[in-house]
């Protein structure tokens, strides 16, 4: 194995021990002085670095950047794409490269570089060490071209002198190889010492006797040869004298001597005291001291040697960096021809003089000295490789590196002393554009010294920021009725970007069509007028888009409202309200309820309402439009009120609008039956034995009849349309005597019928006799409960049993129990064909009374002469009432005055009704009162008569409800019955009605 494969072995061993992802080292050897472009290496086949990306099989582009120092002369360049290392033009001189070391091998004298290989993702940095080997381009030189030799007459053959060696920059086979003496006459020979550290010391050798006398001066030259291919050679003249004999040496006590002395000490300072002995005496015992030839200048230079006392001294500022360790030679001579030696070593030890050195080498060219770098790129971007070292050795030179203050930079390091300067974080150029810092180098001694290197650093924009605007949501206000192009606001947006990506257009959404806005400035203006009561707000998008490459956006939102003005009058749901209310609903009640409108907003929208030309018969909320009677209604004193509505509005200035009310009273069944015949609750009819069943016994005029108490024998029924009494069967002897009838009289009243009740009597026998006797009786009835028989004969209370009384009481409750029953059954079975029919007529429009039967002049009741008719015809409704008097119980008593003088029957009192108001329905809210009012029903007056063309439909809402109403006609004729008389006859079992005395 040659040097060559010994070098490349231990650089592709160091290479291993290297992390190959951050740097890694190649070592070559090369000769000086060779020409331009002589390759040196290549590097990516040295460290097998594949150009083929791994992931994807394609080739990558690899770029190969030599780190130099600006300003250095490159010696060597790297082919940036294919990584081979190629010699320049600068000469490598081995010699001026390695000036005044001193090298025992021939690789210890080398230069150092580093390369990069980029991008980022793929960097690596490399490390060569070129080994400079030398080349035989110096000639070997004596220190003197006339060299001066004393030798002693009496020196013995084969003695020996030292000649001064030469010297040679080259080493190895290239230095000095062969001294040649030339002319020696015979008398001198020439002996080659070589010294244990390879040096070549020419000694002349004696080889005949001397004799001063005859000769004293030999002239000779010497030649010295190097061994280089081709070998180069210098003589110089040896001029050696004879000089008289000094047979004694001097002798140093030692002559190996080392010492340590410090770089910084003062000039001055003794160093070593030297101290030789000569057995001589007198002359030949006085010792010099001399330097001896060895000794180099520069040694001379910073040392000092008494010749007398043999002290040295130091005579000139050391610095260990520029020589670490002196030899010098002295020798000791007493005038001989052999002076005696002694060899001094003086190690200079090291003081922290030295601050660290910073070596700065961009790997991102800068511009002005300032590197720029974009915001995009990646964390740990490298920047530059620095290199830090110090003169210094052991603690002082050990150098620490790092950044003065805190920036979005560090350093790696990745060798001894040196470091990447890269990104340690992501840049932002909106945050900060410029970094300047220092690189500080700091030693470890005492006191440390430091060195700093300032690095500038500036940030190129990129558009990664949007425009932003200051508010996500504007909101703005603008009058109904404005002028087209009227300013609106300026929209505005910022973007912390620079230049391009900072200059910002406006562009409108969707749904902005009543709007402009300048692209430029964005300034929104109004396009066109707006009617708050078309569209009160404006809801759109405006985007505003920078110019960058690719460009950038965001959107605000924007919200116009358009405020009212008073453009619009109040306008009433309809011209005309119409409402229908009871005649007996009490005083301050709830009529109706004025709707009106207002399409503004605000106070122009707050309408305020007042009665013109009323009388203050009614109370008119001015903000609820609820009104409230003022009086008490009586249909028959004045069936219906008009008046007008004023509405205003609270605009500048105000708006009004009138409408025109009308308030129909309606009837309400507020008087009971009146009972024509008979005349009193104390007459009496005769009804003889001889009667034949079916004949009419008595008659009672009125409505509706219904025997409820008396004829507990089944003797009489009454017809319960004409309220004629028949018998059912022909009287016998045990009939005779006075029955009571209690006889109930209802109407057909809405909302309630009334009830009357009236005692019939009858007496059964062939005569009537004594009248006041039958008076007399009549009178003791009245004592008696309604639900109990009186009698059977003239003397009912002496000759009836108690035992078929109660008999007959008993019976008489199961009957009215069983009627009852089935009277329920009966009922529902109507209510749930009513129901029905009720539910099939909820989609048909509800009606208020026909206008067109208004004009028909109304008739007169026709009042009663004689209980002549049998028959009378009636209005009828499906559903029978479940407060009809048949079902209420008997809970009257008779009170008669003392005298028995005839009275008419008394009305009964409404008592039980409640105040209601009727309120028809509006077209606009009919859907609305069908689904949340009660069914509708259909009343007739009770206390007039109908004919046959007129009717009036009355519906009863909820009070809370708002109505409106006015005339509208029917669809479809109501279904009527021709009305003779307004009273049905009925049958009933129960009743709370009190007993009209007369």
């Amino acid at each position: 194995m040659d040097l060559r494969d010994f070098y490349l072995l231990a650089a592709l061993i160091a290479c291993l021990r290297l992390d190959s992802a951050i740097a890694q080292e190649l070592i070559y050897t090369i000769r000086e002085e060779l020409p331009e472009n002589v390759p040196i290496g290549n590097i990516p086949k040295d460290l097998n670095i594949s150009h083929i990306n791994a992931a994807t099989g394609t080739s990558a582009s690899l770029v190969y950047r030599l780190v130099s120092k600006a300003g250095d002369a490159p010696l060597v360049k790297v082919s940036s794409n294919t990584g081979e290392i190629f010699t320049t033009s600068n000469r490598i001189d081995r010699e001026k490269l390695c000036a005044g070391a001193s090298y025992a091998e021939e690789n210890e004298c080398f230069f150092e570089l580093e390369v990069v290989i980029l991008p980022n993702d793929f960097f690596r940095l490399i490390k060569i060490k070129i080994i400079v080997k030398d080349t035989n381009d110096n000639a070997p030189m004596f220190p003197s071209p006339v060299i001066n030799i004393s030798i002693p007459e009496n020196t013995l053959i084969n003695s020996r002198f030292p000649i001064p060696s030469a010297t040679d920059p080259d080493t190895g086979f290239n230095g000095v190889q062969h001294y040649e003496l030339l002319n020696g006459q015979s008398v001198f020979g020439l002996d080659i010492v070589e010294t244990p550290e390879g040096e070549k010391w020419p000694q002349l050798i004696v080889q005949q006797n001397l004799d001063r006398e005859q000769k004293d001066t030999y002239v000779m030259k010497i030649k010295v040869e190097d061994g280089g291919t081709p070998q180069k050679s210098s003589t110089a003249i040896l001029q050696v004298t004879v000089s008289d004999v000094n047979d004694n040496r001097p002798v140093f006590k030692e002559s190996q001597v080392e010492v340590h002395i410090p770089e910084n000490a003062p000039v001055g300072t003794s160093v070593i005291q030297l101290h030789a002995t000569d057995a001589d005496i007198g002359s030949n015992a006085e010792i010099r001291y001399i330097f001896g030839a060895q000794v180099a200048p520069a040694t001379k230079r910073f040392f000092a040697l008494n010749n007398t006392t043999g002290l040295i001294t130091v005579q000139r500022s050391l610095d260990r960096e520029e020589t670490a360790i002196h030899k010098v030679t002295v020798l000791a001579s007493d005038g001989s021809s052999t002076p005696a030696r002694a060899t001094v070593t003086i190690n200079v030890t090291d003081v922290n003089d030295n601050p660290p050195n910073i070596d700065l080498r961009y790997i991102i060219s800068p511009i002005n000295g300032t590197v720029y770098l974009s915001e995009k790129d990646p964390v740990n971007t490298k920047i530059a490789l620095i290199t830090v070292s110090d003169k210094d050795t052991d603690v002082n030179g050990k150098v620490i590196c790092f950044i003065e203050r805190e920036v979005p930079f560090h350093l790696k390091a990745v060798y001894d002393n040196q470091y990447l300067l890269e990104t340690s974080s992501l840049l932002d150029y909106e945050g900060t554009k410029e970094f300047s810092f220092k690189i500080v180098a700091s030693d470890s001694g005492k006191p440390s010294l430091n060195q700093t290197a300032l690095v500038r650093v500036k940030l190129e924009d990129e558009n990664d920021n949007p425009p932003i605007f200051s508010q996500p949501v504007i909101e703005l206000s603008v009058s109904e009725n404005n002028r087209r192009g009227l300013y609106l606001t300026t929209i505005s947006a910022t973007d912390e970007d620079s230049g391009k990506n900072a200059d910002i257009v406006y562009q409108l959404g969707p749904n902005a069509s009543f709007f402009d806005l300048d692209r430029k400035t964005g300034v929104l203006t109004a396009s066109r007028v707006f009617d708050r009561e078309e569209q009160e707000r404006f809801i759109f998008t405006v985007t505003a888009r920078d110019n960058g490459t690719p460009p950038l956006q965001s959107q605000a939102a924007v919200i116009v409202t358009v405020l009212d003005e008073n453009d619009n009058s109040p306008k009433f749901t309809h011209n005309h309200f119409q409402f229908f209310v009871s005649e007996n609903l009490p005083k301050y009640s709830t009529v109706g309820v004025i709707t009106v409108t207002d399409a503004d907003a605000g106070e122009n929208k707050a309408v305020t309402l007042s009665i013109l030309n009323d009388n203050e018969n009614f109370v008119l909320d001015p903000y609820s439009g609820v009104i409230k009677s003022n009086v008490s209604f009586d249909r028959e004193q004045q069936s219906s009120y008009t008046f007008d509505v004023k509405a205003v509005d609270g605009g500048q200035p105000p708006r009004s609008s009138t409408a025109k009310v009308t308030i129909n009273v309606m009837d309400v069944n507020d008087n009971s039956p009146v009972v024509i015949y008979p005349p009193s609750n104390t007459s009496f009819k005769l009804v003889p034995l001889s009667a034949i069943p079916g004949s009419v016994v008595a008659e009672v005029f009125a409505v509706k009849y219904t025997i409820v108490s008396g004829n507990n024998k089944g003797l009489f029924r009454i017809d319960p349309v004409t309220g004629n009494i028949t018998l059912e069967e022909k009287p016998t002897p045990n009939d005779v005597g006075l029955h009571r009838l209690v006889v109930n009289i209802s109407d057909l009243g809405y909302p309630k019928s009334l009830h009357t009740l009236v005692l019939v009597f009858l007496y059964v026998n062939d005569t009537a006799g004594n009248a006041s006797y039958i008076y007399d009786l009549i009178r003791r009835t009245m004592e008696t409960p309604l639900d109990r028989n009186i009698g059977d004969s003239s003397q009912p209370y002496q000759n009836e049993d108690y035992l078929t009384i109660m008999i007959a009481i008993v019976a008489g409750a199961m009957v009215v129990i069983v009627v009852i029953f089935v009277t329920v059954l009966v009922r529902c079975r109507h209510a749930s064909r009513f129901k029905a029919a009720q539910r099939s007529k909820q989609g048909a429009e509800w009606m208020s009374p026909n206008q067109e039967n208004k004009q028909n002049k109304k008739k007169k009741r026709k009042k009663r002469k004689s209980p002549k008719s049998s028959l009378l015809n009636f209005v009828t409704i499906e559903e029978s009432k479940p407060d009809d008097a048949v079902h209420e119980p008997i809970n009257g008593t008779i009170s008669l005055p003392a005298e028995l003088e005839e009275q008419s029957i008394g009305r009964f009192d409404w008592g039980t009704a409640p105040p209601t108001t009727f309120k028809p329905n509006s077209p606009d809210l009919a859907k609305h009162y069908k689904s949340a009012s009660p069914q509708s029903a259909f009343h007739l007056k009770p206390d007039t008569p109908v004919s046959v063309k007129k009717h009036h439909v009355i519906q009863e809402l909820p009070l809370d409800n708002t109505f409106v109403g006015g005339g509208f006609k029917t669809k479809g004729p109501l279904h009527t019955r021709q009305v003779n008389e307004h009273f049905y006859w009925s049958i009933s079992t129960a009743y709370k009605c009190p007993i009209n005395q007369y």
